[in-house]
């Protein structure tokens, strides 16, 4: 087991340890489970699959272990933080797979399946976007294909909160009712229509098959695991302050966020893989504060220590700013009183982690082609 891993897992426990704490008893139902995740080299993959080595450290006999069945493409290369984390642990398995392609018929033995292969980066599933398509839509019915076939207990699908476009002033707090305002064309459609056919197929599999899925709609998670070079707005603001060099935003940095730290996020994923609310949709998030883009970058600059300031350019990237919305804020109303969801980690807690995190594991980056 090398010492990177070694130290990566002692720097995390805290927050696997707040998981835990917060799904109590449901998470004995991953006892002796075995679950198929795809997806699993990105951000969403990081944290289930650190969260789930945890619990098998934590337990003992190997008939209490989960086990993983972890998938992806690594379109994006293969992170070292991955091959350690299988090396390490036994019960991981990973496998190269387009989930695209139809899954082999003769391994359908799952009891989860957490469907989060998408790509999520609006900077790259611009460069993708027909993968990117193929993945929400195609890949996402041959998940559904299979949970029928292997009779699971329950499975989820990433959506996203993009699938609400730019809602009205009235609509925000936004909740899982509102319909949307979403262009159907233009450089982020291919992400957030197939995100709503998506969510259309995950409700007529649910109506017609009775497969007991679940829809998560993610708002801005961030934490450990988000890949300085993602190229979504908190690590290229993390990028220019650990630098040293001005901030860059390329807007006016007026439109606003609220941002979920990792672990609270997973214990919201997690308590909804564990429900029983077959075919509904969850935001998953915090629902406060509501930072403008600019007051973001600011506030990182000071937990960071930075003395260097905050800029505006124009993207020489025409379509930067085409549909990009300019609030973005759930109502968490469903997701507290039917889960029992609450956030609690600060912004400026998250944010000081996650720049703790860039500074210490940077090689966890590492990817190979």
């Amino acid at each position: 087991m090398s010492t990177l891993y070694t130290e990566a897992q002692t720097w995390l426990s805290q927050d696997w340890e707040r998981v835990e704490h917060d799904l109590g008893s449901k998470a004995e139902s991953l006892k002796g489970a075995r679950v198929l995740l795809t997806g699993a080299a990105g951000f969403l993959g990081f944290n289930f699959l650190h969260f789930l080595n945890y619990l098998n450290r934590r337990k003992s006999g190997r008939r209490s272990a989960i086990q993983v069945v972890a998938v992806d493409n690594y379109l994006r290369g293969k992170s070292r933080w991955i091959v350690e984390l299988a090396q390490a642990d036994p019960n991981i398995e990973l496998r190269t797979h387009d989930i695209t392609h139809p899954w082999p018929a003769d391994d359908t033995r799952y009891d989860f399946i957490i469907h989060g292969a998408s790509v999520a980066s609006p900077t790259f599933y611009r460069q993708y976007p027909l993968e990117t398509l193929d993945a929400n839509v195609a890949g996402l019915r041959n998940m559904l294909d299979l949970a029928r076939m292997a009779s699971v207990k329950s499975m989820v699908f990433f959506s996203s909160s993009e699938i609400y476009g730019d809602p009205p002033a009235h609509e925000i707090p936004t909740k899982e009712t509102y319909r949307g305002n979403v262009a159907c064309a233009g450089p982020r459609a291919c992400y957030d229509e197939s995100k709503r056919l998506g969510e259309t197929l995950c409700y007529i599999y649910a109506q017609q098959y009775s497969v007991p899925v679940k829809i998560i709609r993610p708002f801005n998670n961030y934490g450990p695991g988000l890949r300085l070079t993602d190229r979504r707005v908190l690590p290229d603001i993390c990028a220019d302050v650990l630098a040293d060099r001005d901030v860059v935003l390329y807007s006016d940095g007026k439109a606003t966020r609220t941002f979920c730290y990792s672990s609270d996020a997973l214990t919201g994923y997690l308590l909804i893989l564990l429900s029983t609310h077959e075919g509904e949709a969850f935001n998953i998030g915090s629902q406060a504060p509501e930072v403008s883009i600019y007051e973001l970058a600011t506030m990182v600059s000071r937990v960071a220590g930075s003395n260097r300031s905050v800029v505006s350019r124009q993207s020489e990237d025409k379509d930067y700013l085409t549909d990009n919305p300019q609030r973005r804020c759930p109502d968490l109303s469903k997701a507290k009183m039917l889960l029992g969801y609450q956030p609690k980690v600060d912004l400026r807690i998250g944010i000081s982690r996650l720049i703790g995190w860039y500074k210490t594991f940077l090689p966890l980056e590492e990817v190979e082609k």
